[in-house]
């Protein structure tokens, strides 16, 4: 296995730096809607144990407390800082590392996961892991990024400032930290072999208009990689001002890295109880389906 010298949250994104929570948040505020309603389409609500891995500033722990009701949630993070800052009854803070051979924190009803795995090595262990934190009857929800004007043959991505700094960052990320979302698009097959049934995706691509929370994430997100981008020889600083000024004006005219998200249950024990609807045909019609861009 192909090994990186870096990680996530110590060589780049370090949670000390000033504005990390902000740049956190931007993409919360780009996101946790729509894992929100995927989680009550799911069942999400009173008597749900839940695990949510990677919390980060902690908004989609507290949103299921809140808004779904959920029991209990157990937010886990290599750096739990931003979690520790506003404690709410009904959630658990977990100082771990979920790569590490003894995390075990339980079974749980919901076990959820946002733009964690594709910063890790070892997918297939680590899906499996997850799936074997869900209780019978339990849902597993991971998310991740896809990016849609890469990769894919055949296509044709106009040469922009956006596409020259996003080819960048993903590959500096890549070489500094092992970042890879080229698997992502696997997810659905990789839950099925893990055990569960039935599974089903979506993707959700934010619109990138100035000022918007997705084109501040993504602005202060190549700040923070910077070092990175520009060692991969693919772009320059002129290159990366020059993007970020695209981003905020009306000549913009890109398409978004979207986040895909799966989920499967595992088999066994009662159906999962909540406030939204079920993983019935209501829930599948209205959200699995072509790409959402708003």
């Amino acid at each position: 296995m192909e090994q990186f010298g870096g990680r996530y949250g110590e060589d780049v994104f370090r949670p000390e730096q000033a504005g990390e929570g902000e740049r956190i948040d931007f993409g919360a505020l780009a996101y946790d809607g729509i894992t929100m309603a995927r989680l009550r389409a799911l069942g999400a609500g009173p008597g749900w144990r839940c695990l949510d891995v990677g919390a980060g500033t902690g908004t989609v722990s507290r949103r299921l407390l809140a808004e779904a009701g959920v029991t209990s949630v157990l937010a886990v993070d290599r750096d739990v800082r931003f979690l520790s800052e506003r404690p709410l009854p009904g959630l658990d803070v977990l100082e771990a590392d979920i790569t590490a051979p003894d995390f075990d924190p339980g079974r749980f009803r919901l076990v959820h996961a946002r733009f964690v795995l594709m910063h890790l090595p070892g997918h297939d262990r680590l899906i499996s892991r997850l799936a074997g934190l869900v209780e019978p009857g339990g849902v597993l929800v991971l998310s991740d990024a896809v990016d849609l004007t890469s990769g894919l043959p055949g296509s044709v991505t106009p040469g922009t400032p956006y596409t020259a700094v996003m080819r960048a960052m993903w590959q500096g990320l890549r070489d500094t930290i092992g970042t890879d979302v080229g698997w992502v698009p696997s997810y659905p097959h990789l839950l099925r072999t893990a055990g569960l049934l039935p599974v089903a995706a979506e993707i959700h691509v934010p619109p990138l208009q100035p000022g918007s929370p997705i084109s501040r994430f993504w602005a202060d997100t190549w700040q923070r990689s910077r070092a990175a981008m520009l060692a991969t020889g693919l772009v320059d600083d002129t290159d990366v001002d020059a993007a970020v000024r695209y981003l905020d004006s009306a000549e913009c005219a890109a398409l978004s890295a979207g986040m895909l998200t799966v989920w499967g249950r595992k088999p066994g024990g009662s159906e999962p109880g909540g406030t939204g609807p079920g993983e019935g045909q209501e829930a599948t019609d209205r959200t699995t389906g072509p790409v959402s861009s708003g």
